[in-house]
């Protein structure tokens, strides 16, 4: 039956997502510009707020749309420029980078990952260790790579779980030959079992996530902005990391008893168990990979080890920017494992581009926060308080507007009003110093809450694997509850009670130099 124009441009626009979510849009793009008339700042709020609803109702429709079509908006009735949109995406064009170039490289090494996770599924009988072991993995890489990388490899590895299970319920099997027989070979699929399957992932995903900010917070290469931090206060890898632990060290160890407890008692969507019916098919599947893994695949498996050792190595040791050298595993990974077919190298990127043309909208956003200055009041407040209040109300305003916006953008725009505060002689550089790791962790801590807070969290809702486990906004938001309120709460303490006397026992002992010190030690060898 033949339709009207208007009927056809109401059904096209944003496809097939639920009406009520249609008019919600429509709804925004029509009081944007009223409101902006209004009060610029209640409308760049607003915005937040809007753009934020894009993101929870991820699964409905993805947020590249409606998200752009606010920021569109945002430009086009002036609440930001172009050019100023420009300048937030230079400004992070390693994170770009790393998305477009790194992400995909992990395609390509998909194989040794899946390989060397499968192993450790099948082997490890309790969940709780499991758990505990993806926690551990996760944080312990996220502390030498960047965790968007790791994120990336987690969810490598969730796809390659959930195709092995698909493949087998939907009669095909991983074995081209197999025979559907009543040999005992042939697996009893119920719908209960995808559904525990899918909620067992769903934890993994979670510990894992949470462990790439425990890892994160501790180097100045976890984080994005914990880079920008070193810089403005000149740290090397190890003074960051010395500074950071009277914070990170006790954080580390009650979010990994947050770990085992949740999953002891089942709690917050937690404690999932791998159906039988899920692990014979995946014991299964190791055995006949270990049986018929040819010569060729073995030199795969071992090449891209060697390129993980590379990987790891340069990270940890930034010879170069994250995105290069995410292009330089793609270079080697293709090259030594016989890829040079270009429909074979575009896959790897089907995953990361949307995401990149995502963060690029969310980059108006912030655009917008900058120029309508949203951040603006609650900075000259904090800096307004008393030095020894300055620390947790740091901490507490870099959580909670982490939890709102991007912590990148946060923790860039407090270290630079802080190092501001430095140069005109408003606070002194022990302070400053101080300061910042209230900044650093304030940023990667609290900011688990919500999806929107990490990057990371961010790329693991808008992924393949989200709908295929029914992870949505609001259930990473209550999965993460029990981490957000272990870590913010337990970080606070250690800001107030154990940051200031700890680092002024490591300057006392030497292990780290104070940079007044330093100055003065420079300027006696000079002989003047």
């Amino acid at each position: 039956m033949d339709i009207s124009l208007s009927t056809a441009a109401k059904m096209n626009f944003l496809g097939n997502s639920p009406q009520w979510y249609k008019i919600a849009i429509i709804a925004f793009l029509i009081i944007n510009p009223f409101i902006f008339a209004i009060d610029p700042f209640i409308a760049g709020w607003l915005l937040v707020v809007e753009f934020i609803f894009t993101l929870a109702m991820a699964l409905k429709c993805y947020p590249l749309q409606p998200g752009g079509l606010l920021a569109i908006e945002a430009v086009v009735i002036g609440m930001t420029s172009a050019d100023q949109v420009q300048h937030e995406i230079v400004n992070n064009i390693e994170v770009l980078l790393l998305l477009i170039f790194m992400v995909a490289g992990i395609y390509f090494m998909k194989s040794l990952l899946l390989y060397v996770f499968t192993k450790m599924l099948i082997n490890i009988k309790s969940k709780v260790l499991l758990a505990l072991s993806f926690s551990l993995v996760s944080a312990f890489l996220s502390a030498f790579l960047d965790a968007l990388t790791v994120i990336a490899v987690v969810i490598s590895v969730a796809i390659g779980f959930y195709s092995i299970y698909h493949k087998v319920a939907s009669g095909r099997d991983f074995k081209q030959d197999h025979d559907h027989t009543d040999d005992g070979s042939v697996h009893e699929l119920k719908r209960q079992d995808l559904d525990d399957y899918r909620a067992f992932l769903r934890t993994l995903m979670m510990h894992a996530g949470v462990g790439t900010a425990l890892g994160g917070v501790c180097t100045m290469v976890g984080e994005p902005q914990n880079l920008i931090i070193a810089e403005q206060t000149g740290w090397h890898f190890l003074e960051f990391a010395l500074r950071m632990a009277p914070v990170t060290v006790p954080v580390f160890f009650f979010g990994l008893l947050t770990c085992v407890l949740v999953e002891k008692f089942k709690v917050f969507g937690y404690g999932a168990e791998l159906p039988t019916s899920v692990r014979t098919i995946l014991v299964d599947f190791d055995k006949y990979e270990d049986a018929n893994r040819s010569q060729r695949e073995r030199v795969k498996l071992y090449t891209q080890a060697a390129i993980g050792v590379w990987l790891i190595i340069g990270l940890a040791f930034h010879l170069a920017s994250v995105g290069l050298i995410g292009l330089s595993v793609i270079i080697l990974a293709t090259a030594f494992n016989g890829i040079t077919e270009e429909h074979a190298l575009g896959k790897a990127f089907e995953e990361a581009l949307p995401f990149t043309a995502l963060l690029a909208v969310f980059f108006t956003i912030v655009a917008v926060i900058i120029e309508q200055q949203l951040f603006i009041p609650l900075i000259n407040a904090v800096l307004a308080a008393s030095p020894h209040d300055q620390l947790p109300l740091f901490y507490l305003a870099n959580g909670i507007l982490s939890m709102v916006s991007d912590n990148v953008f946060v923790g860039t725009v407090y270290i630079t009003e802080v190092k501001a505060a430095l140069d005109n002689g408003s606070i002194t550089r022990d302070q400053f110093d101080l300061l910042a790791v209230a900044i650093n962790t304030g940023t990667n801590l609290p900011s688990v809450a919500t999806p929107n807070g990490q990057a990371a969290f961010l790329f693991l809702l808008t992924s393949a694997v989200a709908p295929l486990l029914r992870l949505s906004y609001g259930r990473m938001v209550i999965m993460a509850l029990p981490y957000t309120i272990v870590m913010t709460l337990v970080g606070l303490g250690a800001i107030m009670f154990f940051l200031e006397p700890m680092t002024n026992s490591m300057l006392d002992m030497g292990w780290i130099t104070s940079h007044a010190d330093a100055a003065i030690d420079a300027i006696k060898s000079t002989g003047h």
